[in-house]
């Protein structure tokens, strides 16, 4: 069986083209990461940022540390 993450919080920005997902995984752990999609392409979000391994011991950790490694967020936060 599969466990998949928990997205708690997804930010995106205003033109729709870059997102950032907050999530919690099964083990407890906290995480983020940073997607971006093409509008007039039909094919999803794909991820940008490749943060989505680090690990944190809360979402206030998480939501610090994409403040500092996704320079577009802290204007949205």
């Amino acid at each position: 069986m599969t466990h998949k993450n928990t997205v708690l919080r997804s930010i995106e920005t205003p033109d729709g083209g870059r997102c950032v997902d907050f999530f919690i995984r099964p083990d407890g752990s906290f995480g983020f990461e940073e997607y971006r999609r093409d509008l007039e392409d039909m094919r999803g979000w794909f991820p940008i940022g490749f943060h989505g391994k680090k690990s944190f011991g809360s979402q206030s950790e998480a939501e610090d540390k994409a403040v500092t490694a996704v320079t577009w967020l802290k204007n949205l936060l």
